[in-house]
């Protein structure tokens, strides 16, 4: 492969006058508030991270790359990087105009000259691009569930990249990092990436690799969105600082990079190995399974572990990019040392901890030994992620009107509350409404909102370590689903359904709720004239016809004992 070329790639920003007088004439212009993901994709836009992109795909574009991995005019590109919007703005805007994009707080960072307007087939996308069209995926999961459903496309031009308060000596454009590979005399770099902290294991493949390669070696964490349930990027850049010191300076270095991953697998693989050349890169080490989501609805793994290398491998010239293959690293006791898992003979003691011994370690506060992770590492690890004992935790109550499900939370927060230690909020369905939803109605929408906001206050009791217990009705699988993403950042979620009939619910009827709805004198009713999506996995699932409330509060003590959310007293 030839040498790397170094030379600045195309940015989509205009000059400081340009930007300043375009910003002053975006005020009469329709703006578009981005999503968080939409604001990673426009920086790598602009900064020139995803070139050959000029701006979000063209439906023709978008057609080629989900079809083919190509845009219109053949070049391989196999991620669609599209502007999702609502119906209601989408109705605003018309091909031809104009329109600002700005960040969370109104600040504008792009104009988009939108050429296309159109409605895509997600289902087919699903297909295509994730290989499924399974919500268990985090990205389809998004697709139908989080994103607009009208894609605009066309060229931005770049008014100011997002702003970014944290580790901004850390963060480089393409530019910058290849700037710094000039400078340093770097020809050969591999890039090494990811969204899990660095354990030994980790280091001595990325070292392996370098030396294989005989390339510097570039660490390549990305910062941006990765899957419900990771380890937030704080934490994991301050797992990465801890590691760096195990690694000659000279020989290698470390940069953000503010990607929102799609987990799409081999066609990931494929999208990053042409980031990491627009950064500068020369090789890339591919994992098995490499950006895989773990397991589809049916309990298998999406994707082959090692499509994505053949996939990588496959494209290898096109890229631009030469493959290293990921090695299963192993310490082999014998040795006390680190081998690769196929070159170790028969018989040796091979040691290893898998992502999920190494969750239940530090959930338990179990010891983590130094063979397998650096002792900063883990404490930064243990950090953020106390024992569950000492974590904050949700109790979301599902099921109908009148099953019980808020004098449950209610038994359940006193005995919470006897036990001590943490602060104990109940958010019943009655009281939220009264207190944060009260304009709200009972359309499917409004529920959708009322339990968001739920979601959010538990959220943010959770981060700081109290207990929520939550009772509304929420009857439909995707906004539970939602819930449970807001909450696992910070702790455990655990949905208990109250799974009394609907029979006997319109029996108990206290509130007279099931006739009016018999009467048709309210409308929306759930499991009369509304859809109730029954839970299919829920920690727990309680029945109370014939139990009394206090069991029913007992069966949930005893399922947070067992997850070890509490001590057990």
């Amino acid at each position: 492969m030839s040498l790397p070329n170094l030379a600045p790639i195309p940015e989509l920003y205009v000059s400081h006058e340009s930007a300043q007088k375009l910003k002053h004439e975006a005020g009469t212009l329709p703006s578009w508030d981005l999503t968080p993901r939409q604001i990673c994709d426009l920086e790598l836009l602009m900064n020139g991270g995803f070139n050959p992109l000029k701006g979000f795909l063209t439906e023709a574009d978008y057609t080629g790359v989900v079809e083919e991995m190509r845009l219109a005019d053949g070049t391989l590109w196999p991620m669609p990087i599209t502007l999702d919007v609502s119906e209601a703005f989408a109705g605003t805007v018309e091909p031809g105009q104009d329109i600002a994009l700005r960040d969370q707080e109104g600040v504008i960072l792009a104009i988009l000259s939108v050429t296309d307007k159109y409605t895509p087939n997600k289902a087919r996308e699903a297909e295509m691009v994730f290989g499924a069209d399974d919500l268990a995926h985090p990205a389809v999961n998004y697709l139908h569930n989080q994103a607009g459903p009208i894609y605009l496309g066309g060229p931005v031009v770049g008014i100011q990249q997002p702003v970014h308060y944290d580790f901004k000596a850390r963060r480089d454009t393409p530019n910058e990092l290849r700037a710094f590979f000039r400078k340093m005399g770097w020809r050969r770099i591999v890039a090494f990436q990811t969204r899990n902290p660095l354990h030994r294991a980790h280091q001595e493949l990325t070292f392996r690799a370098a030396r294989e390669a005989q390339a510097n070696l570039l660490i390549h964490p990305v910062v941006g969105m990765t899957k419900p349930g990771d380890i937030d990027h704080f934490t994991r850049v301050r797992c990465y600082e801890a590691v760096l010191d195990q690694y000659p300076a000279t020989t290698t270095t470390m940069s953000l990079l503010n990607l929102a991953m799609r987990m799409a697998g081999p066609r990931e693989a494929v999208w990053h190995g042409i980031i990491r050349r627009n950064h500068g890169c020369t090789h890339m080490i591919v994992g098995r399974d490499h950006a895989g989501p773990g397991k589809n609805s049916a309990g298998q793994d999406f994707y082959d572990p090692y499509a994505a290398q053949e996939m990588f491998a496959k494209y290898q010239d096109e890229i631009g990019v030469e493959m290293v293959d990921f090695k299963q690293m192993v310490f082999v006791q014998e040795r006390a040392q680190y081998e690769p898992r196929d070159e170790v003979e028969a018989g040796a003691t091979i040691l290893d901890i898998s992502g999920t011994e190494l969750r239940r370690r530090l959930a338990e506060g179990l010891e983590i030994p130094e063979w397998f992770s650096f002792p900063d590492v883990v404490t930064e690890l243990r950090r953020t992620r106390p024992p569950r004992a000492n974590q904050g935790f949700t109790v979301f109550f599902t099921g109908f009107s009148g099953s019980g499900k808020s004098t449950i939370a209610n038994a359940l927060m006193v005995k919470l509350m006897e036990m001590g230690g943490r602060p104990v909020t109940l958010l019943d369905g009655d009281v939220v409404r009264k207190h944060l939803s009260s304009e709200l109605g009972f359309s499917k929408e409004h529920r959708d909102i009322n339990i968001k906001r739920i979601g959010y206050v538990a959220s943010e009791i959770t981060k700081n370590g109290g207990i929520a217990i939550c009772a509304p009705i929420a009857p439909y699988t995707a906004t539970r689903r939602a819930v449970r993403e807001m909450i696992e950042q910070y702790g455990a979620f655990v949905e208990v359904h109250v799974a009394t009939s609907i029979e006997e619910c319109e029996k108990r009827d206290r509130k007279g709720l099931y006739k009016l709805a018999r009467e048709g004198k309210i409308k929306e009713f759930t499991g009369i004239s509304d859809p109730y999506e029954v839970p299919e996995s829920p920690e727990l699932r309680v029945e109370t016809e014939n139990v009394d409330v206090d069991n029913c509060a007992h069966q949930v003590i005893l399922k947070l004992e067992s997850m070890g959310l509490i001590g057990r007293g």
